[in-house]
């Protein structure tokens, strides 16, 4: 088997080949060109979406050649797969918006240099089709028996599959043939819900083109402990700063379940598998593997001055005792800035926790105090104090000399407060 088919299956990223050997042949004899597609259906992918992105650089590092395929013309109907309602339709000048977007988080992951890598809009060739000319050229080479068999569009029959979802797969199929005559294309990777219709777009190469098409997919990830891979508390782990900031990234990694360490440090780093091994060897600390994980995949996502800060903050909020990366600092922390006036009249602890975003409503503080989560650091110390009653108030006594203090919820969920004037 050609050794970067064997490195994919020892780092986590192989469930199903269409036809591994023929796979392993073709790439005996010289670089393949393979693609991977994402549609914009969102201004930011999130860290389920990069799972085949990683695979693609293990394959682009092993001198193949990656696309990029960005939706912007299948993203206007919208992929079934995995789904169980319809997706919302987006106007077509935020569907461009989602596109430029998704691609400059992909360019800083992947570096489209247009040698190994490159990005494509299959908005280039969809969005101008000739319906008819569409049907007679593909849609004749499909059978709906075969399609119905597929587990995507089965679960869907039972809650409602509309018309235009069902020409999700014949879009999709369409662009795999059209990657192969525009850039020689022979392999799509991808989750395995992708599974039906990446097998048809090889199918309709060979029965247009007759020649061979691959099909890899990856497993659908989710956590040791059942959870589905990259939610949180706030919702998907998003790419985006703005919306997952690189220091709630860093502690999505640093806290998952011990189960988890080595198939993340596989799937979600460089490191050597041998590093990855040694990282979690029976004795070694399992909170320095995850300090490694979380310190390069933000690196990774992020950037290594992100990464530093993130780790900075992090030990400066939970004690550097362990840490294989040195010491932390204070201003590395999630901060919230709020108003001195508040902590004067006596600022209450539930509204406390919800004006710094630690919970998302009132309703959620008022249960993280109740069930003993809050905590305040205490007057002139970083010591922190179990709040449990709702009616507490924090006042301004238990400010520091810069004005600041330290909230916790949970065992995890880390702020610095700066109060202004």
């Amino acid at each position: 088997m050609h050794s970067v088919i064997e490195n994919l299956k020892t780092r986590g990223f192989f469930a199903q080949c269409t036809n591994a050997e023929g796979l392993s042949r073709l790439m005996d004899e010289g670089p393949v060109a393979f693609y991977e597609g994402t549609d914009p259906t969102g201004g930011s992918l999130h860290i389920g979406h990069m799972v085949p992105y990683f695979a693609f650089r293990h394959l682009r590092d092993a001198g193949h050649k990656g696309i990029a395929l960005l939706g912007g013309g299948t993203a206007r109907i919208g992929d079934p797969s995995g789904r169980s309602e319809t997706r919302q339709m987006l106007n077509y000048e935020q569907l461009d918006k989602n596109t430029e977007s998704i691609r400059s988080q992909l360019d800083r992951f992947v570096s489209f240099d247009g040698k190994s890598a490159w990005a494509v809009n299959n908005k280039d060739w969809l969005a101008n089709l000739n319906y008819i000319d569409f049907l007679r050229e593909i849609g004749s080479h499909f059978s709906v028996n075969r399609m119905l068999s597929f587990e995507a569009y089965k679960m869907r029959m039972e809650t409602g599959l509309s018309f235009i979802e069902f020409n999700y797969q014949l879009l999709q199929s369409y662009d795999f043939l059209e990657l192969y005559r525009r850039y020689g294309c022979r392999l799509q990777i991808g989750g395995d819900d992708q599974w039906g219709n990446i097998v048809a777009g090889t199918d309709l190469i060979r029965r247009i083109e007759g020649v061979e098409a691959f099909g890899l997919t990856f497993p659908l990830i989710n956590t040791s402990d059942g959870k589905k891979m990259g939610k949180t508390l706030k919702g998907a782990l998003f790419l985006d700063p703005h919306q997952t900031s690189p220091y709630d990234f860093f502690q999505y990694w640093r806290n998952i379940p011990d189960a988890d360490i080595r198939r993340f440090l596989l799937m979600f780093t460089f490191l050597p598998v041998g590093e990855c091994e040694a990282l979690t060897a029976p004795g070694h600390n399992p909170n320095e593997a995850k300090e490694r994980l979380a310190w390069e995949v933000t690196a990774l996502i992020h950037g290594k001055d992100e990464a530093d800060k993130a780790l900075a903050g992090a030990i400066a909020a939970f004690g550097g005792k362990g840490s294989a990366f040195g010491g932390g600092d204070r201003a590395a922390m999630p901060r919230a800035e709020l108003s001195l006036a508040k902590f004067e009249a006596g600022y209450n602890v539930t509204e406390l926790f919800c004006d710094a975003k630690l919970v998302p409503s009132k309703s959620e503080a008022r249960r993280l105090v109740e069930q003993g989560g809050a905590f305040v650091s205490a007057a002139g110390s970083d010591e922190l104090e179990a709040i449990s009653d709702i009616a507490a108030v924090i006042g301004a006594d238990r400010l520091n000399t810069e004005r600041e203090l330290i909230l916790r919820a949970g065992k995890k969920r880390y702020c610095l407060v700066s109060v202004q004037q």
